[in-house]
């Protein structure tokens, strides 16, 4: 009963937000009053990214991951990998004259790899498990900050274009909302799974893998970026979620020697189970 719980709590995710999402939208309506823009804002760029890394926790069969660690990683891996990403391309842009979105996809896909790779190297080292379905939750955590906080700056955007058209912001949020399981999360979690499957058993082929893993999270966010039409946007999509279904699969059935449970990390988390 508790397993069917955890596999279903992505929905309750889901509709809990989406309830609060349009209460504010309709105190929104109803007032007139602009201070529950932000709100709204929030809960839109927020709420599918979370109900899918709540999906993945739950597919990987052990819910090992701490929910701290999950929103730490969401919390700072979204805020720094925007600000260093944000940055490069800036500074990238001002010299180049303009950027092409590969360079774009490159340095977007390596700021959203600070925040796990840091804590893979100060917290998660210390310990002997370090499964790879861990690490593609974490990197999903990371890409849901990402685009959550990627998301509520293109929502601003489109509510000071339109002069104030609630309309215009409802639609960004939706479609950005709606995709970005497909993009960021996606491409996020299928590098970082990579990387703890080479860190948990070393080898030249791991090693490959996560280059290949890389430039394959490269290759489709390029793409995402370069073709703007609704049929390249459903592709991708199916390309993204679908690798991403396959590797869920691949590491649930991977179990190294001696590995211990996450959970373990203080007796508080590790009594929880």
């Amino acid at each position: 009963m508790r397993d069917r719980s955890r596999r279903w709590a992505w929905l309750a995710v889901l509709v809990v937000g989406l309830c609060l999402y349009l209460l504010v939208l309709r105190t929104l309506v109803h007032t007139q009053n602009p201070n529950f823009v932000p709100a709204m804002i929030l809960l839109g760029a927020s709420v599918v990214p979370a109900a899918f890394l709540t999906f993945a926790q739950a597919r990987t069969g052990r819910w090992e991951v701490p929910a701290g660690v999950l929103l730490v990683t969401a919390f700072f891996g979204g805020v720094i990998g925007v600000v260093v990403a944000g940055t490069l391309e800036y500074d990238a842009l001002r010299d180049l004259g303009t950027l092409p979105m590969v360079v774009v996809a490159v340095v977007e896909e390596s700021a959203k790899l600070i925040v796990p790779v840091v804590l893979l190297l100060t917290v998660l080292v210390r310990h002997t498990r370090r499964l790879p379905s861990d690490g593609l939750v974490i990197g999903i955590a990371s890409g849901m900050g990402f685009a959550a906080l990627e998301t509520m700056g293109y929502a601003f955007t489109a509510l000071l274009e339109s002069n104030g058209n609630v309309g215009a912001v409802e639609q960004t949020l939706f479609v950005r909302g709606l995709t970005s399981p497909a993009g960021h999360t996606a491409w996020t979690g299928l590098t970082c799974g990579a990387l703890w499957m080479m860190l948990s058993a070393p080898s030249v082929r791991h090693l490959l893998q996560f280059a290949a893993t890389f430039v394959g999270a490269v290759a489709l966010h390029t793409s995402w970026d370069t073709f703007g039409s609704t049929w390249a946007y459903a592709i991708l999509g199916v390309l993204s979620l679908g690798w991403l279904t396959l590797m869920l699969r691949h590491y649930r059935a991977f179990h190294p020697a001696g590995a211990l449970s996450l959970a373990g990390m203080s007796p508080a988390v590790g009594g929880g189970r």
